[in-house]
């Protein structure tokens, strides 16, 4: 069985409605996990602690779709849409 791997990160926003980070120097790294469903717990309580600032986004890449250039990518994968 193949390992999907999930990278779970963020940091506060230039902008809301874009996917620009204010400060790449600062992103939270919050963890790699090996299954989406972690990933989602992990993404989940980072958003929820930061839901009062709305320039802080958390993100979920599925690092495991990297090795697979082959496959398109989801949107949520796609940070500059």
């Amino acid at each position: 069985m193949a390992q999907r791997l999930h990278l779970v990160f963020g940091g506060e926003l230039v902008d809301p409605t874009k996917s620009v980070f204010k400060d790449v120097e600062a992103i939270d790294i919050v963890g790699m996990f090996p299954d989406y469903a972690s990933a989602y717990d992990a993404w989940k309580d980072a958003a929820q602690r930061t839901v009062d600032n709305a320039h802080m986004r958390y993100y979920i890449a599925h690092i495991h779709r990297l090795r697979d250039e082959e496959r398109e990518a989801s949107p949520t994968e796609e940070l500059d849409s």
